[in-house]
């Protein structure tokens, strides 16, 4: 008996690739390739996780002052000027 409801999903311009990958012998169906991209997109998706979390844990226990938000907008809008001016794009 079938643990899981079929689905139907709409390949549009990726359906001869996953063709080409069921035919070359990678995977017995176009289920089993759909399934290995979503194991692949959970892949993706933790190690996106993982890499955030570390930059955070870093940011949080960076020892510099924080810098208010203003005066970070100021220095952005500042810099911006600056690059515009050197462009010879002068506001």
């Amino acid at each position: 008996m079938r643990s899981s409801k079929p689905i139907t999903v709409t390949l549009g311009d990726m359906a001869p690739r996953v063709e080409a990958l069921r035919r070359a012998g990678h995977y017995a169906s176009t289920s089993e390739v759909l399934r290995a991209g979503v194991r692949a997109l959970e892949r993706e998706q933790e190690a996106l996780d993982a890499y955030m979390r570390e930059h955070v844990r870093q940011a949080l226990e960076d020892p510099r002052p924080s810098v208010d938000a203003d005066e970070v907008f100021d220095r952005l809008k500042a810099l911006h000027q600056r690059s515009e001016k050197a462009d010879g794009r002068e506001p």
